[in-house]
């Protein structure tokens, strides 16, 4: 078992989610409401869970929808203050991460939420009143487990992010026992989602080395183990290795992510169609790549050098053989994405946090050239 500080502490190896209890104790939480979605509600995996912590007498909010919500931070937030909860355990994939840091946001901070907003000058209002939250990821893609940041539809339907140290949790217990068995389209979606992470990262012009070579050393992870792992979900060496490919995405986009994200944000605001993020970023990173390549050349090159690709294949190339391999959409018009909506999209990506760090400056006429190629 390894114990990281970086950011945060991290817990990383299989089984080591059973020593949540020990965990819960070690940061002081005294009664944890676990944030989880429907389907794992119903698994023995939450189960199991709630019986290790039944010392506790945790509570549960189990309506975590596919995209965080303002409603459904409200009405978790509800049930914690109304049980007398003093910490979060968030329980699933970057939905149910991203919303249990919107909790201790709102628990301990005046409404409304949209205050807090990155883009709206929020920053500076989140205090170190956040309460505590452990992140037991049980997805490989989002690394919201290690992040600062939490992305949330509001009423409105913007989905914005919400961006502060004091959201990063407490601990991370990065189980990849619990990735076994996983769905092989939610293992492609989640893997191309740290993939994304790991490369938009490593080539945003921001300054930070440290964050570039982990950066560097996830790509190659992902690259070589997210078809194993698709393959045959119950491959343990694969399994851990995307664990921590995606632990790692998440350790380096604290330097700043790119036009993928600055367009998938606003796509996976919508209510119908409802949208996965990994897989969105996985359809748009290589029409991104391509219109970055001139600004970022030498880095793109050390990629395909790290992923070991022949010198006739670029990056952008190889995503969309990836793509294919992994059964995964080639456009948005497949997943019901119509050219009406598109205008809105384009707006909500120029307003993104995620422009200001991509390598090749943004105005709403590449948006909405970027968008028409992946539509």
């Amino acid at each position: 078992m390894a114990t990281i500080q970086y950011l945060t502490r991290i817990e990383f190896d299989f089984g080591v989610s059973r020593s949540i209890s020990a965990f819960v104790s070690s940061i002081g939480i005294k009664k944890p409401l676990i944030v989880t979605d429907p389907f794992l509600s119903k698994s023995v995996m939450v189960d199991e869970m709630l019986e290790m912590l039944k010392g506790f007498n945790p509570c549960i909010f189990a309506g975590t929808p596919q995209n965080p919500t303002q409603e459904a931070v409200e009405s978790a937030v509800k049930i914690y203050l109304e049980e007398g909860c003093d910490g979060v355990i968030a329980v699933g994939g970057g939905s149910s991460i991203d919303l249990a840091k919107g909790v201790a946001l709102l628990a301990t901070h005046p409404a409304p939420l949209e205050q807090y907003a990155a883009i709206l000058g929020g920053l500076d209002l989140i205090t170190p009143k956040v309460a505590p939250v452990i992140a037991i990821p049980t997805t490989a893609g989002t690394g919201s487990e290690v992040g600062r940041a939490a992305l949330i539809s509001l009423a409105d339907g913007r989905k914005l992010g919400f961006i502060s140290p004091y959201l990063i949790p407490k601990i991370a217990v990065c189980d990849p026992e619990l990735t076994l068995g996983l769905p092989a389209n939610l293992t492609a979606a989640t893997g191309m989602d740290a993939l994304t992470h790991c490369i938009e990262t490593y080539i945003s012009p921001r300054i930070n080395p440290p964050a570039d070579a982990i950066a560097l050393d996830g790509a190659q992870r992902a690259a070589k183990w997210i078809e194993a792992a698709f393959q045959n979900g119950e491959d343990r060496e694969a399994r851990w290795n995307m664990m921590m490919a995606s632990l790692q995405g998440g350790l380096t986009f604290q330097k700043g992510l790119g036009a993928v994200h600055s367009m998938s944000h606003p796509l996976g605001g919508l209510k119908s169609p409802v949208l996965h993020h990994g897989t969105l970023n996985a359809l748009i990173l290589p029409a991104v790549l391509r219109f970055n390549r001139p600004h970022c050349l030498l880095k793109l090159q050390n990629l395909e050098k790290a992923i070991g690709l022949a010198p006739s294949i670029s990056l952008d190339q190889f995503i969309e053989r990836l793509n294919i391999k992994l059964k995964l959409p080639k456009s948005l018009s497949e997943l019901g994405v119509t050219r009406e909506m598109l205008p809105a999209m384009v707006e909500g990506a120029v307003k993104d946090h995620s422009s200001a760090s991509n390598p090749r400056p943004l105005q709403k006429s590449d948006f909405e050239f970027l968008f028409n190629e992946v539509h």
